[in-house]
């Protein structure tokens, strides 16, 4: 069990959803910045759901690779995020914008678990309530 900040969860999980998101980031469309991030999103029906960022040369467009995967999971029927997990090739683990930090906090509960890595396997591990205080519900 990884215990990380007090949060308990499978290794073996978490290793499956940072190794889909690693893998999916190479699908991203970021002609733009090169800046490619993926994200797997562990649902309450079981199913992973993948997302990466797709860019638009109206950059206000782009969609970050958290809210592609959590909205392919809510038209897929999840109610809830369980995990997510976010990947991109940085220095520290990569953190979500403030726009999908309010989006997985919609979907979430005091026990989601939001998992953050980089391509070089570093991982940092945190509750809804940690990565957004007094988020909107």
């Amino acid at each position: 069990m990884n215990r990380e900040r007090g949060i308990a969860m499978d290794e073996k999980k978490i290793s499956e959803l940072v190794r889909r998101a690693v893998e999916t980031r190479e699908m991203a469309y970021a002609p733009y910045s090169k800046f490619k991030v993926g994200a797997a999103v562990l649902a309450d029906n079981g199913e992973v759901y993948t997302g990466v960022n797709v860019e638009n040369s109206s950059y206000g467009l782009t969609n970050c690779a958290e809210r592609t995967a959590i909205f392919t999971a809510v038209t897929n029927g999840m109610k809830k995020i369980i995990a997510i997990a976010i990947a991109a090739d940085t220095e520290e683990p990569v953190s979500p914008c403030g726009a999908c930090r309010q989006v997985i906090y919609e979907f979430s509960d005091k026990d989601t678990i939001i998992i953050l890595s980089n391509l070089k396997g570093d991982r940092m591990i945190f509750g809804v309530e940690e990565i957004l205080p007094y988020g909107f519900k």
